[in-house]
């Protein structure tokens, strides 16, 4: 079955009318199509290379926040395993283990760094 449709339209790319035989066409032709997908893809790189830099820029705030850490005595469960390098979750197994001992002050829990810098001496 073949359309007899023509509508007016104007290219997505270039911005030139051109007459569609279908309701979806969104560009004049292959050429426009090709140059608005590699456009697109260029756009994506570029967009990801943004979140590259800024997750990097968030990584050198951290070392910055690690200084800070350091200089303290007594140590959130967020900034222990933050200073120790690991996940959360493998911060609350060694918690239960028993290897790193933890107290409870009010309704928070404090770690000692003194205990976390023993964990590593050798």
């Amino acid at each position: 079955m073949s359309s007899t449709i023509q509508v007016q339209k104007i290219c997505e790319f270039c911005g030139k009318e051109f007459t569609a035989q279908t309701t979806v066409t969104r560009f004049c032709g292959h050429g426009c199509a090709s140059r608005s997908y590699k456009q697109r893809k260029k756009e994506n790189k570029i967009g990801w290379a943004v979140e590259e830099t800024n997750r990097q820029k968030v990584f050198a705030a951290s070392d910055i926040q690690i200084e800070v850490i350091q200089q303290k005595d007594f140590l959130s469960i967020k900034e222990a395993y933050t200073l120790l390098g690991i996940s959360e979750r493998t911060f609350f197994r060694l918690l239960k283990t028993g290897t790193i001992p933890a107290a409870r002050l009010g309704g928070r829990t404090i770690i000692k760094r003194s205990i976390i810098d023993k964990l590593f001496a050798l």
